[in-house]
């Protein structure tokens, strides 16, 4: 690829992005085409249409695919690991008892979704959403049973706004890939917009959304959810292991400052590399799982197959997402070899949109147009990546962009989003108190997600 020189001009270029882009949507929307597929195959259209020497097309999706998978799919992985081993131990139901006990009844709702943004960290929004709807029912019930919203609402938008924002979540740690932010920063930023974004769009959403809609609470899983064990571990010990893997990060990305601002030397000092080591995202979420499996698992009683069916279970449903996501890497790779980006940053310099701007509007279209957040997430920075690139852009203003196309990719849940119907659907909503209660939700996620955004991108 070194002696390629692209002879198209940023008009036809750019045709050719929103072609493809078009062509995507048209495949998984129109035709039932699976994203995984569509992106192959779209990405190796876009390669020819480019002109990228047919010699070196294979060569350049399979670098692309297997680069983004590189660090990817290690984190899904190990994140899905760390999330069954927590619900699979009865932590996610002990946890919200926990804080509803603290908070007392009247704050149910707040308590059940702060305890959901904790389990959210690791847990995926469906299977967090179904670990906590049992104790979200049986508190509603303890209530009087007939607000059903105003417990699942909060608890519904706090597994969202995590698994949106937050890593190890698909979206996030792809589009961080993709778009060379720091996984750490993005990390931090995420953990630290998540709040104020589920207080104001979920929190006080589902109290308001509550006096307009009175539904009871579906006897989806009875009075109690009989799967849960009898020994399950102490608030205090799902808490450290959620903190585990967080605090490792964390230090990694000190010491990155630190390294920086000169005062260690991590060239020369092997503490440095060590800790450096330890703190990555792959290595601290190995060691949390492995921690968890012993206190979570072995401690419990649970010893050799039973407890690998546990862990082998959670890979299954994060295959597809692993996929989706390495094919989107592909799709970015092809768009930075032909010249695209380049062609977009000059063209957004041009008519004056701030690329962050830019990142958000192409996600909100995407998401709209095809449902899947991961998919608008994973083509937007792969759409966007090169413009991002050749913008020099400050770490903390990649992880804004980065977060930016996060919130974009939230935008407007409806009748192509999956997640729309499995809220709907077990909080006993028709569909149009759904697009009333749960879209207008996701929209204004969205929206202060990206207002946040901004001002961390002015800030840095």
């Amino acid at each position: 690829m070194e002696n390629f020189t692209q002879t198209l001009g940023a008009g036809p270029l750019l045709g050719i992005a929103a072609g493809a882009v078009a062509l995507i949507l048209l495949l998984v929307i129109r035709f039932k085409v699976h994203a995984f597929l569509a992106l192959i195959l779209v990405s190796l259209l876009t390669a020819f249409a480019t002109g990228i020497p047919a010699g070196e097309i294979v060569n350049t999706l399979v670098t692309s695919f297997g680069g983004t998978l590189g660090s990817v799919a290690l984190l899904i992985g190990l994140g899905a690991m760390l999330g069954k081993m927590v619900e699979h131990s009865g932590g996610a139901r002990i946890l919200a008892d926990k804080l509803v006990d603290i908070f007392g009844e009247k704050r149910a709702p707040f308590a059940l979704g702060l305890a959901s943004l904790i389990m959210g960290f690791p847990i995926f929004f469906d299977a967090g959403l179904v670990v906590m709807l049992p104790i979200i029912f049986a508190v509603a019930r303890r209530m009087g049973g007939n607000n059903v919203l105003l417990y699942g609402i909060p608890a519904a938008t706090a597994f969202s706004v995590m698994h949106v924002f937050v890593p190890p979540h698909p979206g996030p740690v792809a589009a961080t890939e993709l778009y060379g932010a720091n996984l750490g920063l993005v990390l931090l930023v995420g953990i630290l917009i998540a709040f104020p974004i589920w207080y104001l769009t979920g929190y006080l959403w589902g109290k308001f959304v509550s006096t307009k809609y009175i539904l009871p609470v579906p006897a989806l899983f009875g009075s109690i959810d009989e799967d849960q064990p009898a020994n399950p571990p102490k608030p205090s010990t799902v808490i450290a292991m959620l903190l585990l893997p967080l605090v490792l990060i964390f230090m990694n990305t000190g010491l990155d400052f630190l390294d920086g601002a000169g005062v260690v030397d991590a060239e020369n000092q092997t503490w440095v590399q060590i800790l450096s080591t330890i703190g990555s995202s792959p290595v601290a979420l190995l060691i949390s799982v492995l921690v968890a499996t012993a206190v979570l698992g072995h401690r419990r009683g649970e010893q050799g197959t039973a407890l690998e069916k546990v862990l082998d279970s959670s890979l299954g449903p994060v295959c597809s997402v692993i996929l989706i996501t390495g094919a989107g890497g592909m799709f970015g790779g092809v768009l930075r070899a032909s010249g695209i980006g380049d062609a977009l940053s000059n063209s957004l310099e041009a008519i004056g949109l701030p690329i962050i701007v830019a990142a958000y509007v192409i996600a909100v279209i995407l998401r709209v147009a095809q449902g899947s957040a991961t998919v608008a997430l994973v083509t937007t920075a792969g759409l966007m990546a090169p413009a991002v690139v050749a913008g020099s852009f400050s770490p903390l203003e990649i992880a804004a962009i980065t977060l930016a196309s996060a919130a974009g990719s939230v935008f407007a849940s409806h009748v192509n989003d999956s997640g729309f119907w499995l809220v709907g659907r077990l909080m006993g909503m028709d569909v149009k108190t759904t697009l009333k209660t749960w879209t207008v939700q996701q929209s204004l996620e969205s929206l202060a997600g990206f207002a946040l955004t901004l001002v961390i991108f002015w800030i840095g």
